[in-house]
């Protein structure tokens, strides 16, 4: 009989082990693992009340510089953004005293709320002259972006250098209501 009850007593707690295995595998591991994504989102969630509350703070000075950057773009008609491209251009020439030898626009419709005007200055002049060229087209309020210059010298020592220049500005096209 003292077997019998042994065997019993082991296969009691041969299946309570298995039925706990089981449910550690069903219950406690699924669990375990719902637990620890919500405390992943509970933390992404308090983050972007975080980024929330920061913007609200900005908001003035945001809605401010966007409104800066907005009236500064080129206008909505190609050939006033040309005009005033092209009236730029020769208004830093003339203040840097380089020489333009051409200016090649190009228009370029990237997406459905904006357009750019590429274009490409191609001057001549020295270092310093073209130093300043270079940051009157930076400097300036206008929304362009400088998106290549190339150098090259025309004489031996170098006193002489052109400049391949490529200027992309940004046109806003209003949104249809």
């Amino acid at each position: 009989m003292r077997i019998n009850q042994r065997q019993r007593f082991l296969a009691i707690l041969a299946i309570s082990g298995l039925g706990l295995l089981i449910s550690d595998w069903f219950v406690f591991t699924p669990l375990t693992h719902l637990w620890q994504a919500r405390s992943r989102k509970i933390a992404e969630l308090r983050q972007e009340i975080t980024q929330g509350a920061s913007l609200l703070q900005r908001e003035q000075f945001i809605r401010r510089r966007w409104e800066e950057m907005r009236t500064n773009t080129l206008p909505n008609n190609t050939s006033l953004a040309e005009q005033q491209m092209l009236k730029a251009v020769d208004t830093w020439s003339q203040e840097s005293r380089v020489s333009i030898t051409s200016i090649t626009p190009q228009w370029k419709h990237d997406a459905d709320d904006y357009m750019t005007l590429e274009c490409r200055v191609d001057a001549t002049g020295d270092m310093a002259t073209l130093a300043q060229f270079l940051y009157a087209v930076e400097k300036g309020p206008m929304a362009l972006k400088v998106v290549s210059a190339e150098l090259s010298s025309h004489d031996t020592i170098g006193q002489q250098l052109s400049l391949a220049l490529e200027v992309s500005g940004l046109i806003l096209t209003p949104q249809t209501q």
